[in-house]
């Protein structure tokens, strides 16, 4: 269970030691990503997609999102060829939830993959450095970190920072809201995004080795 504020997703890994089709063969590994918000996990209550009969849009981007983010920061060589499946799950919703996901989902994803080690199925680790997400936007003329919905709802730009926890990128999803930004304002909100990250990279290997 990962907790941002006001925003609690529960994130689980589960093993399976077969792949996809299309990574079949190749001696590489696979993550991927489901993501759901609850009915009540937001101010008034939203219909199950499951009674819609179809996922939105927006979880469908939201699950893709999570499921290269991870990716991205595992050696699938040494991972093997087989998949790791992320469920996150929002319980309570106040901004952020996919930088939540990823964060809390990296954190499920690597005791996967220490039990795998510990079991001598993966001899080399794959995930040598977290990995981790942060919101930062323009909000009422001031860079800010971790934007909750009241401040992400109403802020002039905001953005997505996905990186590891030495720093390196991911992605980065930014866009202006009510108002265009400057190069400067973007990298005062990159920088305040590698100091979360920073911080939430330290309390995701505190998680991991308790």
């Amino acid at each position: 269970m990962i907790r941002m504020g006001d925003t609690h997703v529960l994130c689980t890994a589960t093993i399976d030691e077969r792949v996809p089709p299309f990574v079949k063969g190749t001696g590489l590994g696979w993550v991927t990503a489901e993501y759901g918000m609850l009915p009540r996990s937001t101010a008034s209550r939203m219909r199950r997609e499951a009674a819609v009969g179809k996922q939105g849009g927006r979880t469908v981007e939201i699950q893709r999102l999570i499921g290269r983010a991870l990716r991205a920061g595992v050696d699938r060589v040494a991972l093997g060829e087989r998949q790791i499946t992320i469920d996150c799950d929002v319980i309570q919703a106040d901004g952020g939830t996919r930088c939540a996901a990823i964060t809390g989902g990296w954190v499920a994803l690597r005791l996967a993959v220490a039990r795998l080690m510990r079991a001598g199925d993966v001899r080399n680790d794959p995930m040598p450095d977290p990995v981790a997400a942060v919101s930062c936007g323009i909000y009422a003329g001031q860079p800010v970190l971790d934007l909750d919905y009241s401040e992400d709802s109403v802020a002039g730009a905001d953005g997505n920072f996905i990186m590891t926890g030495q720093g390196r990128l991911i992605e980065v999803q930014m866009s202006a809201e009510g108002a265009t930004y400057s190069r400067e304002q973007m990298n005062t909100l990159l920088d305040l995004a590698e100091t979360g990250v920073r911080q939430l990279a330290a309390l995701q290997r505190e998680a991991v080795s308790a």
